[in-house]
C-alpha cells in the first residue's frame, strides 16, 4: 500500500486572534465575579442550586480556561506554521496576522533545532551559544526553546568547501552557495525527516555529480556536454554554466521536500593544496610559451618586413647568405630576453 502523499492545506477564515483574546479576558473577569459572589453566598448560609453550580463552573474555568490562550498564534510577514490535532495534520498558516485556533493543536518544524551556515541560523553557529556541531549542522542545547515557525523568506545557505576530483583526476576545492527557500510547508514537514539537513546532504552531492564531469581548466578531448564531441568547458570558465547545471541538479532532489532552488553560485575554487604548487609550474610554463610564441610570430613578420623595405627601395644588395646572417641577428634581438650589445664594423661594409 502506498503512503497517501500529503499536500499542503491553507488555513482560512483564522485571523480572530484579538477577538478571541477579548473574549477570554471576558470570561476571565465573569468567572472571577461569579466566584466571588458564589463565596459570598456559601458563607451567608443561603445556598441554592444555582449558587453551587455557578460556583463549581467559575472555579473550573479559572483552574482550566489557560487552555483557551494555547489557540492563539502570532506570525509575521513570510513565517508559516504546519498544525497537526493529535497527530493529523490539519493545515498551514500563512501571512502576518493574529489568529485562533484549536487549542490542542501542536505545531511541528523537525529542523527547529538543526542550525547550518546559512542565513537565519545565526545563533548556534559554529559551536556558538551552547551549540553542538556535527559536520555542516549543529543542535541547538540551550535552555531555550526553538521556534516551531516555518521561515518562508529566501534563504542562502553556504556549505563547506568540499575536495572532489575533476574529470582529469585531479583533486580540486569547490564552494557554492545556495539560494533557497520552502514553497509547501506540508512536504517539507512531512516527507523528510530534517529538511534542513537533507537540502545540505544533497547540496554536497549534486556538486559531486557536476564537478566530475568537468576539467579545472580547459583540456584537449574532454566532452563536457555528453554530445560526444570535445569542447571547451572548464569549472574555472564555465562557472555560469556549471552553476546552472548544479542548481537543475539540486532542485530535482530536493523537488519532493516542497524546497525551491533560486540559485547557485561558485563560491570558491582552486587546485588542492597538495597539488596547487605542481599545478601553478605548469600554468606559468603555458604562459611563458604562449608568450615566446607570440614574441617568435611578431619577430618574424618584423623581419619580413625589413627585407621586403630594402628590396623595394634598393638599399643595400645583399646575396642570400648575408640575408640569412642578417635574419639570423634580426631573430637573436627580438627574441632574446635582453638587450643586444652590438659590435659596430667601421672598417667596410660587410
Amino acid at each position: 500500500m502506498e503512503d497517501k502523499i500529503l499536500e499542503e492545506k491553507l488555513l482560512q477564515g483564522k485571523k480572530n486572534g484579538l477577538l478571541m483574546l477579548l473574549i477570554t479576558l471576558l470570561l476571565y473577569i465573569l468567572a472571577i465575579t461569579g466566584l466571588v459572589i458564589g463565596i459570598v453566598y456559601l458563607d451567608s448560609k443561603t445556598t441554592t442550586p444555582l449558587t453551587v453550580a455557578l460556583f463549581v463552573i467559575c472555579l473550573v474555568f479559572i483552574c482550566l480556561g489557560w487552555i483557551l490562550f494555547c489557540g492563539l498564534k502570532v506570525l509575521k510577514p513570510q513565517e508559516a506554521l504546519v498544525l497537526t490535532l493529535f497527530g493529523k495534520y490539519v493545515g498551514t498558516l500563512k501571512g502576518d496576522g493574529f489568529y485562533y485556533v484549536n487549542p490542542f493543536c501542536s505545531a511541528v518544524n523537525p529542523a527547529s533545532h538543526t542550525k547550518l551556515s546559512q542565513s537565519g541560523d545565526v545563533k548556534g553557529l559554529g559551536g556558538a551559544n551552547g551549540a553542538l556541531v556535527i559536520g555542516d549542522a549543529s543542535v541547538n542545547t540551550n535552555q531555550e526553546m526553538p521556534t516551531k515557525k516555518l521561515s518562508l523568506k529566501i534563504m542562502t545557505l553556504n556549505n563547506s568547501r568540499q575536495k572532489i576530483n575533476d574529470c582529469l583526476g585531479n583533486p580540486v576545492e569547490i564552494g557554492i552557495a545556495v539560494t533557497w527557500r520552502i514553497v509547501d510547508t506540508a512536504k517539507a514537514v512531512f516527507n523528510i525527516d530534517n529538511y534542513k539537513e537533507f537540502l545540505s546532504l544533497q547540496c554536497d552531492s549534486a556538486l559531486r555529480n557536476i564537478v566530475r564531469i568537468y576539467p579545472y581548466d580547459v583540456a584537449p578531448n574532454v566532452d563536457t556536454t555528453g554530445d560526444g564531441i570535445a569542447d571547451e568547458g572548464s569549472l574555472r570558465g564555465s562557472s555560469e554554466i556549471v552553476a546552472g547545471k548544479i542548481r537543475d541538479e539540486i532542485q530535482k532532489r530536493v523537488e519532493e521536500a516542497g524546497i525551491e532552488i533560486i540559485e547557485a553560485r561558485i563560491t570558491y575554487l582552486a587546485y588542492a593544496p597538495e597539488i596547487a604548487a605542481v599545478m601553478l609550474q605548469r600554468q606559468q610554463a603555458s604562459a611563458i610559451i604562449d608568450a615566446r610564441k607570440m614574441i617568435v610570430d611578431g619577430a618574424v613578420g618584423m623581419v619580413e618586413m625589413a627585407l621586403e623595405r630594402l628590396n623595394e627601395n634598393h638599399t643595400v644588395e645583399l646575396d642570400e647568405e648575408r640575408k640569412a646572417a642578417m635574419v639570423s641577428n634580426l631573430l637573436v634581438v627580438l627574441c632574446g630576453n635582453h638587450d643586444a650589445q652590438p659590435v659596430v664594423n667601421s672598417g667596410s661594409l660587410y
